[in-house]
């Protein structure tokens, strides 16, 4: 059975940077596109950033040039570097994989409060 736990979230300052990190387990994992989501009180979640098989990165408007998403094939894990984060920023962040089969995997999710 897949897994995927995300880790590395917390309390930051505007302006800060936190990285967040991804381990997954029980399946193919180069095989599989990763993205990130996030979900803040009371809105929907929307997508941050992912990289799909066979290629392609892409992020949200909102985070460009300050977030960045890679993964390592030989660890199975997948990072989202946050640069000069923002209140608006603050959010339940979710990792995701998913594969042209139909599988996927979702974690249970990291925090991520900025906050003055």
């Amino acid at each position: 059975q897949g897994q995927v736990v995300e880790s590395g979230g917390g309390s930051v300052q505007p302006g800060g940077s936190l990285r967040l990190s991804c381990t997954t387990s029980g399946f193919t994992f180069s095989r599989y596109s990763v993205r990130w989501y996030r979900q803040a009180q009371g809105k929907e979640r929307e997508m941050v950033a992912g990289i799909n098989i066979p290629g392609g990165i892409r992020y949200a408007d909102s985070v460009k040039d300050r977030f960045t998403i890679s993964r390592d094939n030989a660890k199975s894990m997948v990072y989202l570097d946050m640069n000069n984060l923002k209140p608006d920023d603050t959010a339940v962040y979710f990792c995701y994989a998913g594969a042209w089969s139909g599988a996927e995997y979702w974690g249970q999710g990291t925090q991520v409060t900025v906050s003055s």
